[in-house]
């Protein structure tokens, strides 16, 4: 079975939210993608935000993330969940891991922008548990902390969102 490595730097950083979606779905490392920033500014098909990587201004810019292996039959499944040509397209990175190797990988960046919309509490929740699991450095995790995010109104939804944690 063939696989790939894909760079996740939003809410997939969650093992338990990426493995619903892509069961084959295992970490590798975690990896810095230089050069780009992290913007919560994509529009969800819910109309809030979600996370999209854009270039940088400077070459400290860094990105932190987590490059996991999935099957190459699962990934339309992802290009699915992540509304690939609706929202969100691909390209290809270079990622630096903790061992200063690079690895080539596959990430979504946004086409649909709207600076204005905040992200959803439960959305913001599945990133920062994903670099809290992964153990990020703790001061990318504090700032993803202090991204403001608002309350979903869909009340069913933002308990289901979460419910992968129990």
């Amino acid at each position: 079975m063939t696989t790939l490595l894909y760079f996740a730097y939003g809410s997939n950083m969650s093992t338990p939210r990426l493995q619903a979606r892509v069961p084959s779905a295992q970490p590798v490392c975690i990896a810095r993608l230089h050069s780009h920033q992290l913007r919560f500014h994509k529009r969800g098909r819910d109309g809030s935000a979600k996370c999209d990587i854009v270039p940088g201004d400077h070459p400290h810019d860094v990105v932190y993330g987590v490059v996991f292996e999935i099957l190459t039959s699962e990934k339309p499944a992802l290009d699915r969940a992540e509304g690939l040509g609706q929202g969100y397209a691909l390209k290809s990175v270079v990622v630096v891991n903790n061992e200063a190797e690079t690895l080539k990988a596959f990430a979504y960046y946004a086409t649909h922008i709207d600076p204005a919309l905040n992200p959803y509490a439960w959305y913001k929740g599945h990133v920062v548990r994903g670099a809290t699991e992964h153990r990020l450095p703790s001061e990318y995790i504090n700032r993803l902390k202090t991204i403001t995010s608002i309350a979903d109104p869909d009340t069913a939804r933002h308990a289901c969102e979460l419910s992968i944690y129990t």
